[in-house]
């Protein structure tokens, strides 16, 4: 009986969905962020290095938000609305913005520029990157709340690809 020729190597849907959120911001996007008539914007310019992880349990392991690596070091508002919290959290400086409607973002380690109390507009100067935290240096932890819950803050971005599942094994 002849042997069958080998299938090419297929990933697990969960890989192939994982290696798809490690996006840089979407092609034709302005330095900025998305275009203009997008609500949010990318806090900083650079790949995503490491993604969202949704915990099982509101206790349990994940990571709540995403690390970008900054190509240029500025830290941006991603929507617009009002400097929360500055300061120190543990070993590293954060800032944390409520854009209304439930949505809380916090990124860190940022050297903020505003104070807290300060409206800030979509796109606008907020900091630069600091040190400290899980990230690497020259890298930025973006998370964003609804309601008190952690989402990935890609949904927001548009950055999100569909899912595409593939088979995982020969007949």
């Amino acid at each position: 009986m002849p042997s069958r020729p080998r299938s090419p190597l297929r990933l697990p849907a969960v890989a192939v969905m994982l290696a798809a959120t490690v996006l840089a911001p979407p092609m034709g996007a302005e330095r900025s962020g998305l275009p203009h008539d997008a609500p949010w914007a990318w806090p900083v310019i650079g790949p995503v290095v490491r993604p969202f992880v949704q915990p099982a349990t509101p206790y349990g392991p994940g990571h709540r938000g995403i690390d970008i690596r900054s190509a240029d070091g500025t830290v941006r508002a991603p929507a617009a609305g009002e400097v929360r919290f500055v300061g120190t959290v543990v070993d590293r400086p954060l800032i944390s913005l409520d854009h209304g409607d439930g949505y809380v973002s916090s990124l860190e380690p940022v050297r903020a520029n505003v104070t807290a109390g300060s409206a800030v507009e979509r796109g606008q100067v907020i900091g630069v990157v600091d040190r400290g935290g899980h990230v690497r240096d020259g890298e930025v932890h973006f998370g964003v709340r609804r309601d008190g819950e952690y989402i990935n803050p890609l949904l927001l971005l548009g950055g999100v690809p569909r899912a595409v599942l593939l088979p995982c094994c020969d007949d």
